[in-house]
């Protein structure tokens, strides 16, 4: 469990200044603050960096470090703030079917959370990238659920629960998974194959997301894309190393670990 000074350094990452108690109004304000202020980048794959899931080391890098991660950083670290505070957390593994077939058969490469509260049990997930979930779900079938972003629901046929979408008049599929609880050493080994295996995009190219009120902002293979909540939609490509690395500090408010190594990868990539 994380001690107070680390609950303290999370709560001044994320700018939550309340008296924090293990409700539901609470969960909803942690979880938007979260995805607020901390972005989902992938940074240490593609440098070939290693990716620690101890709760140091999320607190090292996400918090003291400024940086973002991914999934089983994100959804690590909120797991352990929110044990702290007292709820009770169950980790979970999903299927990630995001731009894929809907009976597309993936690995379990994705953590999101149940959390059971007192008057029923919820979802959260604070790691999904460019469609990431700023609200809280009650884990019940067919209901859109309004988020302070896009609506989602959540839909289960025998026994299986899809997390999905609405993104203009359609409903797209996130990820696929089940109630069965995940332990800390469940993730380590699909960690070290996403953060390290040639296969993984996480290694071949900048995944990167933040959430604005207003909107959100996502980069990747060259792109910077901003999303606004009016359905607006801006695209502009980014050809120099430099200037990626300019919009990844300023626009998606990055320490970035070694600008020149980066740099040099995405040059290399660019070749």
């Amino acid at each position: 469990m994380l001690g107070d000074a680390d609950v303290s350094a999370y709560f001044a990452r994320t700018g939550y200044a309340g008296e924090p108690t293990p409700d539901r109004a609470t969960l909803a304000e942690l979880v938007l603050r979260h995805t607020l202020a901390i972005p989902f980048e992938n940074f240490d794959p593609l440098l070939g960096r290693p990716v620690r899931l101890e709760p140091d080391a999320l607190i090292a890098k996400l918090v003291h470090g400024r940086r973002g991660g991914y999934c089983f950083e994100q959804n690590g670290l909120f797991w352990r703030v929110l044990e702290a505070i007292g709820f009770r957390v169950t980790p979970l593994a999903a299927r990630v079917l995001w731009n894929m077939d809907e009976d597309a058969v993936t690995p379990r490469s994705h953590m999101l959370l149940r959390v059971d509260l007192p008057e029923r049990p919820v979802i959260v997930d604070v790691g999904f990238g460019g469609a990431v979930l700023t609200g809280v779900l009650d884990l019940v079938t067919d209901v859109e659920q309004e988020t302070p972003h896009e609506p989602f629901r959540l839909i289960e046929h025998g026994g299986e629960w899809r997390l999905q979408i609405l993104i203009g008049d359609d409903w797209r599929t996130c990820y696929r998974f089940d109630l069965h609880p995940q332990l800390a050493i469940d993730f380590e080994p699909v960690n070290w194959w996403v953060s390290t295996s040639p296969a993984s995009h996480f290694t071949q190219g900048v995944t990167c997301a933040r959430v604005l009120p207003e909107g959100r902002l996502a980069v990747r293979s060259g792109l910077f894309t901003r999303y606004g909540r009016d359905g607006s939609f801006e695209r502009r490509e980014v050809d120099e190393p430099e200037a990626f690395c300019d919009i990844l500090s300023e626009e998606m408010g990055l320490e970035l670990p070694d600008r020149a190594a980066l740099i040099a990868r995405l040059g290399v990539m660019a070749a």
